[in-house]
């Protein structure tokens, strides 16, 4: 129950395993696996943003990359009052709102990961043309570039949350490069998933020696309390210290880490994307829809409770194993201000591209994919797989 080359493949087993260890238990609230929304977009007066005058799909379909968490909040939001959850599909729809008003168009959020049999988003993209965005992150498209082009046009999270983390009583180190020697010394592995193309950059770049490395990390807490310190694991910062320290039975205790980002690795994470060929037809829908998705953003972390309680509801109701406290919701928003994973960059602007960034990124990343199938398009500049052109320079946190 993985896919490595996703972030879906770190939570996939993780939570089962938190299941397990936490005895905790998870049923279905009881859905009617409705297939359209309860309200309709076309029922309701239009308020000031016309996402139907501009050309939008009358049902904006988004896909995310994993079951509902605070990370994808920005996309709840866009939900007016009692949307409709279709438990079977692992989906929720409605009239998309902004500022308090419908918009003209529906919305519909699919989960991803179990949902989608831990399929990457680009393929499912791919394989449903009703899909109109969908998360994708920067070195995925990169390595898919030749077979299944994305153009991201929103970025919900200006840092990559993904980090290494150990235990600070074992170790004294600050940082991934300081952690690989002390690992060595004391027989230790950083234990990840095999295929995460994170790792082929910092063993080229020399932060971590291969011999330290043990890619068959399945995705539990099993084997990190298991060695008792000995072992660094891979994690999201947004959720695994709060989990290991309050969840997990077996540690509760704090985790160090330090994020990957830190380590010159900084794609930008589950950035909101298009089929590159869609661009034409979807760019008028694309110059109202972009700047709703900013304030969304804004909008939920002003006020994160409600979205945070459908996050919840929805959890419950698609009940694939994924567990989820209100603990770590809290726990995710509260992280992703104070360490600036979500937040304005280098301007005032929530949601752009830097453009260097992306290109040092592009240029890190082509070397690293050179199995077939995997290999990145000839000639491919950061302008093929990101733009700003839609962003609303205005629009940030305050």
């Amino acid at each position: 129950m993985q896919r490595p080359t996703s972030r879906t493949s770190t939570r996939a087993i993780f939570l089962s395993g938190v299941a397990a260890l936490t005895a905790l238990t998870l049923s279905a609230c009881g859905s009617s696996n409705a297939t359209a929304p309860a309200a309709s977009a076309a029922d309701q007066t239009i308020g000031s943003v016309d996402l139907k005058a501009a050309g939008c799909p009358a049902n904006v379909v988004i896909q995310t990359d994993w079951n509902p968490e605070s990370e994808h909040g920005h996309l709840y939001q866009l939900l007016g009052p009692n949307p409709t959850i279709d438990a079977g599909n692992k989906s929720v729809s409605g009239p998309l709102y902004a500022g308090g008003k419908s918009t003209g168009v529906n919305v519909e959020i699919r989960s991803g990961g179990p949902a989608i049999g831990f399929q990457s988003v680009a393929s499912q993209m791919y394989q449903d043309p009703a899909i109109t965005l969908g998360y994708i992150n920067t070195d995925a498209a990169v390595q898919l570039s030749a077979t299944m082009p994305t153009k991201a046009v929103f970025a919900p999270m200006d840092i990559n949350p993904q980090m290494i983390m150990w235990d600070p009583n074992t170790y004294k180190a600050k940082t991934i490069a300081e952690l690989g020697p002390e690992l060595a010394a004391n027989h230790g592995v950083v234990r990840y998933f095999g295929s995460a193309s994170w790792m082929k950059y910092m063993t080229a770049k020399g932060i971590l020696s291969e011999k330290v490395l043990d890619g068959s990390y399945d995705g539990t807490p099993a084997n990190f309390v298991a060695g008792g310190g000995k072992d660094a694991q891979q994690g999201f910062a947004s959720a695994e210290p709060y989990i290991y320290q309050n969840e997990v039975s077996a540690w509760k205790k704090p985790v160090a880490y330090q994020l990957i980002h830190d380590t010159g690795w900084q794609i930008y994470q589950a950035a909101v994307s298009i089929r590159s060929a869609d661009e034409s037809k979807l760019g008028g829908c694309l110059a109202k829809l972009v700047p709703v998705l900013q304030q969304a953003e804004v909008d939920f972390f002003k006020d994160p409770k409600p979205v945070e309680s459908l996050i919840l509801d929805l959890v419950k109701e698609y009940n694939t194993g994924w567990v989820y406290s209100q603990g770590v919701a809290d726990f995710s928003v509260k992280t992703m201000i104070e360490q600036k994973i979500v937040g304005n960059g280098n301007n005032s602007t929530l949601g752009d591209f830097d453009a260097d960034r992306v290109k040092t990124i592009l240029d890190q990343s082509v070397p690293l994919f050179t199995k077939p199938g995997s290999t990145p398009k000839p000639g491919l500049t950061a302008e093929d797989i990101y733009t700003n052109k839609y962003i609303d320079t205005s629009i940030g946190l305050k």
